[in-house]
């Protein structure tokens, strides 16, 4: 044997304290473990103590019930010798199957026993030596009868509540067997054999994964079963995937800020394309639920949206909701559909904000499928002769109800069944328009808040202070009126108001409508937008055309020669007008103008007219069916300022010559014959003259409807979804789905950018038309964030709040 050198003593020391240390260890762990073990048998024997306590109480309260059961039965069947009386109550019993029953069948007074309070009853009757002498006559009586015998449902008990060997047999087992305990004796075990058998640490962990304990730990843990190396992992997102996600959820941002779609696709297809470069990074392919292998598609959208579903999946991160948005399902009531529509004008104010959203109303009710409620503007009284023609003039709303409901019968020949409610609102002389005062979602319950249908939503939400629409109704369309962008252009500095106002018209429409309805192309492109023509025509209009054609022979001609009619200020048409007849005076020298309306601006038109000597006549505003109106041949109208000009549908349902410009906002009339529009001053002069010179066509009945309400209620109806369910359950999308979907998105499993985005502008517009300062330098009225004493009188509204702004920085 070789001599042990100093080096080997020292190792060999230290193996032995090694050894030594881990097995006091194990010895604690031990002594440990069997005091836990000791303590876990006394409380097992207290719980043995107190399960028999439970038992023996449960004992004695079944041994009780049993007495005053039999007690009960031994008093009534011990009636049976004394007379017929009792024989009758058992019959009845017994054939009839009730107590009321039996009791009917005997007689009151002998039975009068059974009245008695149940104390009394018990304390007469409860004794348990009660009549042995009857107890013979009971078990015969009991034979005779077949009344059954319940000394067959005590046997049957007695062993279970009786037998204390049963519950004691059975604790017995139980701390005999008792499972955690046996489960952690065999735990222990386990790892002394593979303590005793490994041979390094990890060993000792290789065997130890293969335990019992083991694979209980983890499940308790909630560790995943899978290995960290599976082939399958999807590779993490890298920076050009992340920079494309991000300009692609950015757009409507970048488009309110003036970026336009096709720059920012332009940006992702160049991401995409670095991206491609790398061809280490391929996209993985899908299994479908038949295990085949379903092809990636080829587009760079269709890829980006793949690769981003597989990587979320893989991660098993589920999107719970938007960043601000209401979270609360909103549920479709039963019934009819609830419709409420806002509009910014109301009668006799006659212009198309205030006629065309009556119509709207009285035939969606008319389908019978929906409630409808009109919201419109009540003015003061000081108000009411700024807006009002002809000096007409309501002392409350009820008034102007009845007026407003006279005028929509008379034009629609029906009554219309819907409800109409004002809130208050205050004419803006520098706008030429009523503006809302205060939160005027609130007139609408929330039960009733399905569809909200906003006539003009970017003048309704300027300076509009309240619940966003959208999370009080499920579905919100908003109706473009007006052009504003082309009055704005024609004020001082209007091209940088045009610029700002664009934005914000961009700004409210996107926060507050589901989806929005451009009369024509001739308003500015708002987000959610389509163009359809949704206005008609009164009845009245197609009858007076209808009427007029039959009353007169082909080749006579009308009695009266050009007129145009339409609210007095210039953006309507009278600046163009004026140009026209001024440019072509000559030309049209015999041709004499009749000019209907009232406004602002009357008396510079008319002055400009006479200081150029322009064979114009005006006259003051009527109602365009006026029957002094029947007798025009020719509607001249060269307004290019309008979306889809009234009257001029009018005109032509009256079967009317109309000459237009061609322009986006008369392209739905471009189809019936007796439109004649024009592209320069020289045109309209030649267009002018073959009106003058012919006769109109009689519209064909499918011009007819299509000029009337019922048309244009179905074509609004179809384009704004009112008959598609507007909520659906959220769920998540898979990879695979997202795969089969041409149109792939991930608002189902990723948060939206496009909503987040809309939230913060939302809160952003909520926060300014909160603050006073920043509504009077955008144009609001003073004290319109909140409705005056005077508008609370009128509408029978409580006091308004004092007058103290949230924003005040």
């Amino acid at each position: 044997m070789a001599p042990r050198g100093p080096d080997t003593d020292i190792s060999s020391i230290t193996a032995e304290k090694a050894i030594s240390f881990i097995s006091k260890s194990w010895s604690d762990v031990r002594k440990s473990a069997d005091e836990d073990i000791k303590r876990m048998r006394a409380r097992a024997d207290e719980d043995i103590k107190r399960m028999r306590a439970r038992a023996k109480s449960f004992t004695d309260l079944a041994n009780s019930f049993d007495r005053e059961l039999e007690n009960f039965r031994r008093v009534s069947l011990s009636l049976a010798s004394d007379s017929s009386t009792s024989q009758s109550f058992f019959r009845g019993f017994q054939d009839h199957g009730g107590l009321s029953t039996a009791i009917n069948m005997s007689n009151a007074q002998d039975l009068e026993f059974l009245r008695k309070p149940l104390s009394q009853f018990r304390r007469s009757h409860s004794n348990p030596d009660l009549g042995n002498h009857q107890n013979q006559l009971i078990e015969g009586t009991t034979r005779v009868m077949g009344k059954p015998d319940l000394s067959i449902l005590t046997r049957a008990l007695a062993p279970h509540i009786k037998d204390e060997d049963f519950y004691l047999k059975g604790v017995e087992g139980m701390k005999k067997q008792h499972a955690p305990i046996r489960r952690m004796k065999e735990s222990w075990k386990d790892l002394e054999s593979i303590a005793a058998t490994s041979k390094s640490p990890s060993e000792f962990f290789e065997n130890l994964k293969s335990t019992q304990l083991f694979e209980n730990v983890k499940k308790n843990l909630g560790l995943p079963l899978v290995s960290s190396d599976d082939p399958k992992e999807v590779a993490p997102l890298d920076v050009p995937e992340l920079l494309a996600y991000l300009v692609r959820q950015s757009e409507p941002l970048l488009d309110q800020l003036g970026v336009k779609k096709d720059v920012a696709g332009k940006v992702c297809d160049m991401l995409q394309k670095y991206k491609r470069k790398d061809s280490a990074c391929s996209i993985p392919a899908v299994i479908n639920h038949e295990d085949s292998v379903i092809p990636s598609a080829p587009s760079a959208a269709d890829e980006l949206d793949l690769r981003i579903a597989s990587v979320v999946q893989s991660t098993g991160y589920q999107y719970k909701g938007s960043l601000w948005g209401d979270q609360h399902s909103k549920k479709k009531g039963d019934g009819l559909q609830n419709v409420a529509i806002v509009t910014t004008a109301s009668l006799p104010w006659m212009t198309g904000t205030a006629v065309n959203p009556l119509f709207r109303a009285a035939y969606l009710a008319k389908t019978g499928k929906r409630s409808v409620t009109l919201l419109i503007p009540w003015l003061c009284k000081n108000d009411q002769g700024l807006v009002y023609p002809n000096s007409l003039s309501f002392e409350s709303p009820e008034e102007q109800e009845i007026y407003i409901r006279e005028w929509l019968e008379s034009r629609v020949g029906f009554k219309p069944n819907f409800k109409l409610v004002f809130y208050p609102g205050k004419f803006s002389k520098e706008k030429r328009s009523i503006l809302a005062a205060g939160d005027i979602s609130r007139f609408i319950p929330d039960k009733e808040a399905e569809v909200a249908i906003l006539e003009e939503p970017e003048h309704l939400n300027w300076y509009y202070h309240g619940k966003r629409w959208t999370d009080k109704f499920q579905h919100v369309v908003g109706i473009v009126h007006t052009n504003y962008l082309e009055y704005v252009k024609r004020e001082k500095n209007g091209a940088l108001q045009a610029f700002l106002l664009e934005h914000v018209n961009n700004w409210v429409t996107r926060i507050y409508c589901n989806k929005v309805l451009r009369l024509s192309a001739a308003t500015q492109e708002l987000p959610k937008s389509t163009v359809c023509n949704v206005h008609g025509v009164s009845p009245k209009f197609l009858d007076i055309g209808q009427q007029f054609a039959s009353q007169h022979p082909e080749g006579e001609t009308f009695s009266k020669g050009a007129y145009f009619l339409g609210k007095m200020v210039w953006g309507k048409g009278y600046r163009e007008l004026i140009d026209l007849l001024k440019k072509h005076k000559q030309d049209l020298d015999s041709l004499n103008v009749d000019v209907y309306g009232n406004g602002e601006d009357k008396s510079a038109v008319k002055a400009e007219a006479d200081t150029f000597g322009l064979n114009i006549e005006f006259h003051h505003g009527r109602d365009h069916a006026d029957s002094s109106l029947h007798g025009y041949k020719v509607f001249i109208n060269p307004s290019i300022s309008d979306v889809v000009c009234t009257t001029t549908a009018e005109a032509l349902a009256m079967g009317k010559f109309v000459v237009c410009a061609d322009h986006p906002s008369n392209e739905f009339f471009r189809s019936f014959p007796n439109c004649l529009m024009y592209k320069s001053s020289e045109e309209f002069v030649e267009k002018v003259n073959q009106a003058m010179a012919s006769s109109p066509v009689p519209l064909s009945p499918e011009q007819r409807h299509m000029l009337s309400w019922e048309a244009a209620t179905e074509r609004f109806i179809e384009h704004a979804g009112l008959d598609q369910p507007f909520v659906r359950e959220r769920r998540e999308s898979t990879a695979e789905e997202l795969v089969q979907k041409k149109g792939m998105a991930l608002s189902m499993s990723l948060p939206n950018l496009s909503d987040v985005a809309d939230n913060g502008l939302a809160l952003a517009h909520f926060c300014a038309s909160g603050n006073e300062f920043a509504r009077l330098i955008s144009g609001a009225l003073p004290g319109t964030m909140n409705y005056n004493m005077q508008q609370s009188k009128d509408l029978h509204l409580p006091p308004p709040a004092g007058e103290s702004p949230i924003y005040t920085w």
